[in-house]
């Protein structure tokens, strides 16, 4: 057993909060721990409750198409979240869907620090604002700040993105709500990722050739 693996199976145990009494599943993550290129998101989901996945309801499924559009799939990134338990209220036996407290997310933190620490990933992409604000800064600004890159303590550096569900509730006949976006972002993830694994001489230019990256990677 791995000390990842480790990790996980205490991770399932895990009371540190509320969220623990009325989940189905820890959502602790999946795909290659060995990948240079680690996605977060905020939390589970009902699908991702159910069956103890992350990304696999609609908003994952885009994920997965835009990770497809990048020549990519989930065997070669690692997906978590930053809490990993389904956020939800309760009201005449019926789950919703809330974005985690701060409390609910403190709780959780440990978990995510270790594991991102075993994974040592070289690129962080945050999927979603709260993601971004939990890894990046607290007043990060996904309109203004998305698509660049910024020091992390879990990566060489870190991204953000725009959330598949955000981009779902926005498209329309004529509007792709942003999933280009979400493609660009990704491929340019997968490809500083991609130039740091091999060394600093490929690192030193972290631009793409269609889209400048600012701030560049830290220490490039």
């Amino acid at each position: 057993m791995t000390e990842l693996d480790a990790l996980r199976e205490a991770c399932l145990g895990c009371t540190a909060c509320g969220l623990s009494v009325r989940r189905n599943s820890v959502v602790f993550g999946e795909g290659n721990p060995a990948s240079p290129l680690v996605l977060v998101g905020e939390g589970p989901g009902e699908t991702e409750d159910l069956t103890g996945r992350p990304f696999v309801g609609k908003a994952g499924q885009l994920l997965d198409r835009a990770l497809a559009d990048n020549g990519l799939d989930r065997t070669m990134v690692y997906i978590c979240n930053t809490v990993k338990c389904r956020a939800c209220d309760w009201n005449d036996g019926r789950a919703r869907n809330r974005p985690p407290t701060e409390a609910e997310v403190a709780a959780c933190r440990p978990w995510l620090e270790r594991q991102l620490r075993l994974i040592a990933p070289k690129i962080i992409l945050c999927v979603g604002a709260p993601s971004a604000k939990n890894l990046i800064k607290k007043d990060f600004s996904i309109t203004r700040e998305r698509g660049r890159y910024f020091p992390c303590a879990f990566a060489r550096a870190a991204i953000a993105t725009l959330h598949p569900a955000y981009i779902l509730r926005q498209q329309g006949a004529d509007n792709d709500g942003g999933y280009s976006l979400l493609v660009r972002d990704i491929g340019r993830a997968w490809a500083a990722a991609q130039r740091l694994l091999q060394g600093p001489e490929a690192s030193k230019d972290p631009r793409d050739a269609g889209e400048a990256c600012q701030p560049t990677l830290p220490g490039v």
